[in-house]
Formats: C-alpha cells, sequence, structure tokens
C-alpha cells in the first residue's frame, strides 16, 4: 500500500487519511510538520488537526513514508555533492584550474609518462587527468564547507492537504488518469498501469477517450479476468503492446513477447469481433502492417479457424488481402484537384478532416471550395475531441502570415527540429471564420460555474493538450507555459546515477541576446564568467553525481538564458538508473547548501530520446523581470562528446521557433468563460469565500469550501473539454 500512497501524494499533493487508533499525536505532527517545512513541504491546517488525534505510532509512520515520497518528488532523497568544495565561493579560472590539473599529474608517479608523451604532442586529455572529474572530497566536508540556509519569504513551501481514506484517492487518482482526455506521459502511463491493476474489480470509468489510455487499463483488465475494451484493430495491437511493455502509442516497435494461449484468444477474438463488426477497419492495418506482422507470428492465427476475422487482419498485413484505405481514398480526390469532394469525404471522418484543414484551405482555388471546407469544419465540430478543437485553434492562431516565421516540429517523445515555413498562408478571411467558429465550440463545452475565481500567475500556463508535453516531477508546467522568475540568484542542478557504463553529462547554460545570437555560456569549459560559475565538471557516477551553475541574474547580459545537459558519454537518458533536472531560487544573503530542497522551484525527470535535453528557458521581460519558458525538449545531438559551443546555433533557433509560437493558455479558457457569462475573480487569500467556488491556480488555497472545485497543475488537464 506504500507504493499507492506515494502515487496518490506525488500526483495530487493530498496525504491519504491516515488510519489508526485516536491518540495524543499533536507533538509528533508538529514535529512532522517541521520536518516538511525543512524540505519545502507543509501540512495543511485539516491535515495538522487530523493527524493530532491520532496516536503517535501512527503519526510517526505516516511521516516516514511522506517524508521519503516529497524528499524525492524536490530532489532530496541523494546526495548532491559538488566538484569544487566551497562553490559557488573560490571557483577558479578554468584555464588555471586544468593547468593545476595537469601539475598534480605530474607530480603523480603513474600518471606522469602518459602526461609526458601527451604534453609533447601539444594536446592534452582532461580526462586522464587523475584529479580531473573525480570528487575529491566527501559528501560530509563538502557540507562542513558551507553554512546554513537563512530562511526567506520567498522559499518555497508546498502544501499537503488532507485527502480520503487511501482507497477512496487510489480510485478518484485511477478514474481521473484512465478518463484523461489529453494523452498521459509515459511516467503518468505507468503509474496507470499500476493503479489499473489495483482497481481492476472496482469502479470504472464511464469512457476512456484516449487509445494509449483504454491500452494499460485493457492490460489491467485482461490480467484480472475481465473483457477488453476494443473497438479497433488498432486497440488489439496496442494491447498486445502494452502486454509485452512496449510503446502504446506505437511511435517505436514493439518486440513481442511469447503470449499465453489464454492471452492469445482474448486477442483474436477482440480481433475477429472487431472486424465482423465492420470489416472497413481493415483498412487500419494498412497504418502498422509491419507490426502486425510481428504480432501474427506471436498469435498463430491459423491455429484457430473459428475467428476468420481475426485471420484477414494479417493477410491484410502480408499483403494477401486488399484494404483500401480510407487515406488512399482522400489522396485520390487531392490528386484530381476535387478539394470539396475530399473535405465531403473527410467529414465523415471528423478528426481527419480537422487534421486536414491547412491542406485543404491551401489546396482550395476557389471561394466555393473554401466555402465548403469551412462549411464541413463547422457542421462536424461537435464531434471532434476538445483536445483536437484546441490543438486546431491554437494551430490556425500561428498561422497568421507573417515572413521569416519557424516551423518547429515537436514529436510525441519531445524529439524537436526547425525549419523554415516555406507554405502558403491559410487565407485570412477563413482563417478567421474557422477560429471564430472553434471557439464558439469551445466555450459550449466548458462549465458555466456562477464563480471562477483565477490566481493570475496561472492565466499564462498553456493548456496541457497533451501529458507527453510535460515532463513528471515538481512544479512542472505544460510546454509553452510562462511563470514568474522572482529572486536574486537562479541556480540549475543536474543529477545523473549510471546503470552500468561509464557516464558523462554535462551541466551548461547559453546566454543569448535578443536576435538569439551568443552573449556567453557557462560550462566545464567556461567555469567561470560575469554571469556565475560552475560547479564542477564530473565525469563518472557509479554512486550518482551532481552539477550545479549559478547565476546572478542582475549580471545577466542578454535576453534569454537557455540550461542544458549534454550527454558527453555513457548512457542515455532512459538507460541511466536515475537522472533529473531542476533549478533553485534564492537571495544573495540566503547562503546554504548547493542543494537546497525548500529553494526548489522545479525538478523534472530526465528521460526522453536524444543527447542534449532542454528542459526550459529563461527569458528577459520588458520590465526587466524573469520569466521561465517551459520547453520539454531534446535534441538528437552526437553520439557522444556533445558540447554546448557545438549546439548553440540549433538551440538558438529551437527557442526562437518555440518562443515566437502562441499557446492557448488558461487565460484563453477563463475569458471564454467570462464571455459567456461566468463570474470571474481574481483570487483574494485575505477573502475567502465561505460558499463553494471553482478555483483555477498554481496551488491549492487553505479555507476552501469542501464542495469547491479546484484546478491546479495536478490536474489541469480536467480543464480540457470532452
Amino acid at each position: 500500500m506504500d507504493r499507492l500512497e506515494r502515487l496518490v501524494i506525488r500526483h495530487t499533493l493530498r496525504l491519504p487519511s491516515p488510519a489508526g487508533p485516536a491518540g495524543e499525536g499533536d507533538v509528533a505532527a508538529r514535529q512532522f510538520d517541521a520536518a516538511l517545512m525543512s524540505v519545502g513541504f507543509k501540512l495543511s491546517a485539516d491535515a495538522l488537526r487530523t493527524l493530532s488525534g491520532l496516536s503517535e505510532g501512527t503519526v510517526v509512520d505516516t511521516a516516514v513514508r511522506t517524508l521519503a515520497t516529497v524528499r524525492e518528488l524536490a530532489g532530496d532523497h541523494v546526495r548532491h555533492n559538488v566538484y569544487f568544495v566551497d562553490f559557488p565561493a573560490n571557483v577558479p579560472d578554468t584555464f588555471e584550474f586544468w593547468m593545476r590539473c595537469v601539475t598534480e599529474a605530474l607530480e603523480d608517479r603513474k600518471a606522469r609518462p602518459g602526461i609526458i608523451a601527451q604534453l609533447r604532442t601539444g594536446v592534452i586529455n582532461l580526462l586522464t587527468l587523475p584529479s580531473y572529474g573525480n570528487y575529491r572530497h566527501t559528501y560530509d566536508e563538502m557540507l562542513a564547507a558551507h553554512d546554513e540556509l537563512t530562511a526567506a519569504v520567498g522559499d518555497r513551501l508546498t502544501v499537503l492537504h488532507l485527502g480520503g481514506p487511501l482507497g477512496d484517492e487510489v480510485t478518484a487518482l485511477y478514474l481521473a488518469l484512465a478518463g484523461s482526455t489529453t494523452p498521459l506521459g509515459d511516467e503518468h502511463l505507468a503509474d496507470l498501469g499500476v493503479l489499473a491493476e489495483h482497481c481492476a474489480d472496482g469502479p470504472q470509468p464511464v469512457e476512456i477517450p484516449v487509445r494509449e489510455n483504454r491500452a494499460v487499463v485493457n492490460a489491467a483488465r485482461l490480467k484480472a479476468g475481465s473483457l477488453p475494451l476494443l473497438d479497433t484493430v488498432t486497440d488489439v495491437l496496442r494491447l498486445a503492446c502494452a502486454l509485452s511493455d512496449g510503446d502504446v502509442s506505437l511511435q517505436e516497435p514493439t518486440r513481442f513477447r511469447k503470449l499465453s494461449r489464454l492471452v492469445r484468444r482474448a486477442l483474436l477474438a477482440g480481433l475477429d469481433d472487431v472486424v465482423a463488426q465492420a470489416p472497413a477497419k481493415l483498412a487500419d492495418v494498412l497504418l502498422h502492417r509491419e507490426a502486425f506482422k510481428r504480432l501474427g507470428e506471436r498469435l498463430h492465427p491459423h491455429e484457430y479457424p473459428r475467428w476468420p476475422h481475426a485471420a484477414e487482419v494479417f493477410a491484410v498485413a502480408r499483403g494477401e488481402q486488399k484494404a483500401h484505405s480510407f487515406d488512399g481514398r482522400v489522396e485520390a480526390l487531392f490528386g484530381a484537384d476535387d478539394v470539396t469532394g475530399a473535405a465531403r469525404l473527410l467529414a465523415s471522418a471528423p478528426g481527419k478532416l480537422f487534421r486536414s484543414l491547412d491542406r485543404l484551405l491551401r489546396s482550395a482555388a476557389t471561394q466555393e471550395e473554401r466555402d465548403a471546407v469551412v462549411a464541413a469544419v463547422e457542421r462536424v465540430a461537435p464531434e471532434v475531441s476538445g483536445r483536437v478543437v484546441l490543438s486546431v485553434r491554437e494551430y490556425l492562431h500561428n498561422r497568421a502570415e507573417e515572413t521569416g516565421r519557424k516551423r518547429v516540429f515537436i514529436n510525441r517523445a519531445g524529439r524537436a527540429h526547425v525549419t523554415d515555413d516555406t507554405r502558403h498562408a491559410v487565407p485570412e478571411e477563413e482563417r478567421k471564420r474557422l477560429m471564430a467558429a472553434l471557439d464558439a465550440e469551445t466555450a459550449r463545452r466548458l462549465p458555466s460555474p456562477e464563480r471562477l475565481l483565477v490566481d493570475p500567475d496561472v492565466l499564462d500556463v498553456a493548456l496541457p493538450l497533451s501529458g507527453r508535453a510535460t515532463a513528471a516531477g515538481l512544479g512542472v508546467l505544460p510546454r509553452g507555459s510562462l511563470s514568474p522568475v522572482d529572486g536574486e540568484l537562479l541556480r540549475f542542478f543536474v543529477y545523473w546515477k549510471q546503470k552500468q557504463r561509464v557516464t558523462d553529462y554535462d551541466l551548461s547554460a547559453l546566454l543569448l541576446d535578443a536576435r538569439y545570437d551568443t552573449v556567453s555560456w557557462l560550462s566545464y569549459t567556461n567555469l567561470r564568467d560575469v554571469e556565475g560559475e560552475h560547479s564542477g565538471d564530473i565525469t563518472n557516477a557509479p554512486d550518482g553525481a551532481s552539477e550545479f551553475i549559478d547565476l546572478r541574474l542582475g549580471a545577466v547580459r542578454g535576453m534569454y538564458i537557455v540550461p542544458q545537459v549534454n550527454i558527453y558519454s555513457g548512457e542515455r537518458f532512459e538507460e541511466a538508473e536515475e537522472s533529473f533536472f531542476g533549478f533553485m531560487l534564492r537571495e544573495a544573503e540566503q547562503k546554504g547548501q548547493p542543494f537546497e530542497p525548500r529553494t526548489v522551484r522545479m525538478k523534472s525527470e530526465l528521460r526522453g530520446p536524444g543527447r542534449v535535453a532542454l528542459p526550459l528557458a529563461f527569458r528577459r521581460a520588458e520590465d526587466g523581470s524573469w520569466q521561465a519558458k517551459w520547453l520539454h525538449l531534446y535534441l538528437k545531438g552526437e553520439p557522444e562528446h556533445n558540447r554546448v559551443e557545438g549546439n548553440q546555433v540549433t538551440v538558438a533557433t529551437l527557442l526562437r521557433g518555440i518562443v515566437e509560437r502562441e499557446q492557448l493558455t488558461v487565460g484563453y479558457l477563463t475569458e471564454l468563460m467570462a464571455n459567456a457569462g461566468t463570474e470571474v475573480a481574481t483570487w483574494d487569500a485575505a477573502s475567502v469565500p465561505q460558499e463553494p467556488v471553482t478555483y483555477i491556480g498554481l496551488e491549492r488555497p487553505e479555507g476552501l469550501h469542501p464542495d469547491s472545485v479546484v484546478i491546479t497543475p495536478e490536474n489541469l488537464r480536467d480543464l480540457i473539454p470532452e
């Protein structure tokens, strides 16, 4: 049950109401609260009051489990050592430091001959220097070199609110994840799998609109002896991937495991039923032909003649049976320049119509054809998922006719690249008509609370149209979001622990001006500059390693700060035992250890593809303040030896494309709700309403009526209408 409790706390920041005998636990509860505050968390008033009425043993057990969970959330579950023992003080000049390492190597009898040989060639490999890249002091020695952190008003304090009994909290979390209207990230999908198995015999969501979520739930249902929910042949393929711990998004090939006879029968029966009810769905096989071929080798459909329609699926995959695809018919109409016919056919598959909208408008040669396209969209809009409606609305907003615009491509895994946008413009009149129609459709689906209270800081948070646009972690916002940055010192950190091979990650920060040209950078090749200091290069992490960069925001030259994590050598992010990135904010007088959990504003997992991670960027606003722009991107990079100097042009181009693209935000939806008659007011902590309200903010405030609807980043996906 400990694992389930951790999931609830991580996803909801709610502490399940502990089960235990009554007692006098007030002293233990206050100590628990104090321990939480030391790592940037705090019990709500209700939670503290409830715990105080339980036995001391119950409170202590709860505290031990909860502290372990929140410490991991903030990245405080590991030891963060630094190469330079008193970082950020006394960081040496880079060249002087390298020369010191060479001198020490020459004094080492074992290393001396090799270093002399290198000196004769004129090139020294830093990695061969004994004192380079490895900790020269213990963690405890590093702690002794630093003063305690001085508390500041701006330190993070995340409130843990009291939840219901653990069973109720687990069920509610399962229903929320399974019924999400947007795809979940890989970490959340894995958590959904755990919850689905636990809740297989309990309440189930009325609908599971996202196919990847459905595959994970189906795998749990099948293991529990229940029938899976299948209505396309692709549902069966995704289920097979889930049973083999593969990629249910079907973006990466899955190595199918040997399946039991019971499972093979269930999958073949499901395929047979789907095709029998709708033979046209055989065309979907063509989209994933190779995957179906590999699945057929595991299912042995020839052994089960009672399911002939299932055998047709694999005959189509092998090319032995024809299946006329919907996309082929659409392409034929485009080839014949019949835009009106293509729009009419696509209207029978509303989602495909929306995804083909740009092409239809660019292909339309007459006003009559453009009118037909717009009319088709208006007619089928109510049948399209809210996520797709909003995605197309955002897309159209960014298709205004402008010269020099960049086109940014980001796949589901966060891999990104940028190119010039050479497409013809979408006709402006139709673009505006469509945006108005999509606004109206979205407004129709939004809830209509009598009163909506909004924290202004949440208005610039991007709508989470895909869970894959947000990494798992603490204080993480969806890609494209803007959030204020308050503090004098900005400190980045990366931690990694290798699993099998020597692994070297390098934390760097690229500084760009208003034209996205390089001003400077901080990395292991430039340890110290006007803006700040690098904590030193660690090149091996068998027991874990950390690197830090300290920046004085008032001294930053330029407009943009882009932290990045480069894989110099060794294991990829998803191969390492653990890897995460984050940032802290401090005031100049706070001092403290290099890593202080109370000052952590964001910590996110690094588990994406590519060899260069770009979690977020920082930009200076017109008034001189700073804002974080959330990226969650990965660059392919080189197989090894990735460095900030080698990717600065790529990073600058990508950043420009992201910054110039405007996302739909929470502010967009609240404006639609206000226009529809909802009373929208700014949240005022000094005047908490006694009646139920709907609240949207970065954190759940204390004192709200228990029947209030609360939307925070943890459940922001609930804002996306179905």
